[in-house]
């Protein structure tokens, strides 16, 4: 059985409990639906930004979908599922009620709720980090740091730990998108979520401090993983969209040599575990196949060559179950 980490044991023992903090519990829907929970898991999917990135990852793992453009609760293909679509933040608060399953979500906003959930799979999709920012000019003051400030943000748990690991006189300023062009007529320095960061350039604004990395992650309800039967359909889905992350990593190299230079081929290839080798027709020569990182190719291709490798196919992998 796989083991997971809550994220609240992924936490330090010294962190403060946050004012956004939410606790999970029995929720009212568990007991209306205990019998039916058992036997099917609520999936949480996310819309917006996320969502193209996330379908694409159901889909490349043999999962269809069905739904239309204004239904906000599609059909899976995979086990007894019942799906809805929802903003990423009402997923994780939701998970943490208990009236959703599993979800997909940012792990900012994992964290920036407080919000103490299993995370079963980091997706990798939508990178992003949160920062702090200020403008270029008055980073140029020496005192900039030491007199007070006021800092605009959506996120008021994680700009409050900056703040106080920071050791700053600063008020907190509530933002509601946008916050880019609060600085400096309206706060002094900001913390947003950023992407590529051109934005923050765009308005004037260097990056201070990175606060924390975040990707779109897969959570759980801590106590759906306490139960036998839904913890198995939770392994069986993740098992499947990791297949996929894993493929997407790697291609499959295909290669002939001949007897005398097989030992130096297959001493020189990266592969999962050992490479996969045919006798050819005639018995004039080797095949060998391998499921090869996918960054490695251009200098692995190179050296294949160069040690007498013919005929190199190189093709897509779709999954890859170890």
């Amino acid at each position: 059985m796989t083991e997971y980490k809550s994220i609240a044991e992924q936490r330090t023992k010294s962190s403060s409990p946050s004012q956004c903090s939410i606790e999970v519990r029995e929720s009212s829907f568990e007991g209306r639906q205990a019998n039916r929970a058992e036997m099917r898991l609520r999936l949480g999917l996310p819309k917006g930004r996320m969502a193209q990135g996330i379908n694409q990852l159901i889909a490349d793992a043999g999962i269809r979908t069905q739904t239309s453009s204004r239904d906000y609760r599609p059909e899976l293909s995979f086990g007894s599922m019942e799906v809805k679509l929802l903003k990423p933040q009402a997923i994780v608060t939701m998970l943490a009620a208990g009236s959703r399953d599993i979800g997909f979500a940012g792990a900012d906003w994992v964290a920036e709720l407080d919000a103490p959930l299993v995370e079963l799979l980091d997706t990798g999709l939508d990178p992003v980090q949160i920062v702090a920012a200020a403008p270029v000019k008055s980073l140029q003051d020496p005192d900039f740091w030491n007199r007070p400030l006021v800092v605009a943000s959506e996120m008021e748990v994680l700009t409050n730990q900056w703040i106080k690991q920071r050791g700053l006189t600063a008020e907190f300023l509530r933002s509601y998108g946008s916050t880019e062009v609060y600085p400096p007529e309206d706060a002094d320095c900001i913390v947003d979520v950023v992407a590529t960061g051109a934005t923050l350039k765009a308005n004037g604004l260097n990056v201070t401090d990175v606060i924390m990395t975040s990707s779109t992650r897969l959570y759980a309800s801590p106590i759906t993983m306490e139960r036998p039967e839904q913890r198995r359909l939770v392994e069986e889905f993740v098992l499947l969209l990791r297949s996929v992350l894993e493929a997407r990593q790697r291609v499959m190299v295909e290669v002939n040599v001949t007897a005398e230079v097989l030992e130096k081929v297959v001493a020189s290839l990266p592969c999962m575990r050992e490479p996969t080798i045919a006798t050819l027709h005639g018995e004039r020569g080797y095949a060998i196949k391998v499921a090869a990182p996918k960054n490695d190719l251009p200098a692995l291709l190179t050296r294949i060559k160069s040690l007498g490798g013919t005929d190199i196919v190189v093709s897509p992998i779709s999954q890859i179950v170890p």
